[in-house]
């Protein structure tokens, strides 16, 4: 799995699939740093995506990502990671950072 990931995912489940593995991860409960100052409400999650990722033993891999979205309780305004502060804070590539960001 891309480094760090973990940080903000968990590990949900391992599927055994025809053709190969499906890692299912979803998104922490940890509010965005640059909404520390504010009360939000976790809304749940935005639509699953899916990620081929490299082989493992000559098996294909995807990672089944679910993040999570919140609300901004005085505004109503629902708001997600911004995956690019992530990448600069942490181990995270800047290509799966900015894979992340795009998909929202």
């Amino acid at each position: 799995m891309p480094e760090g990931i973990l940080e903000y995912f968990e590990l949900s489940r391992i599927v055994e699939a025809i053709p190969g593995l499906h890692i299912y991860l979803e998104e922490k409960n940890l509010p965005p740093t640059e909404y520390k100052d504010r009360k939000l409400e976790s809304k749940g999650f935005l639509p699953e995506i899916y990620i081929p990722d490299f082989p493992i033993r000559s098996q294909r891999v995807t990672l089944c990502i679910k993040r999570r979205r919140w609300e901004v309780k005085d505004t109503g305004e629902v708001v997600s990671r911004d995956w690019n502060v992530v990448q600069q804070g942490t181990r995270m590539t800047k290509e799966f950072a900015d894979f992340l960001k795009g998909l929202y």
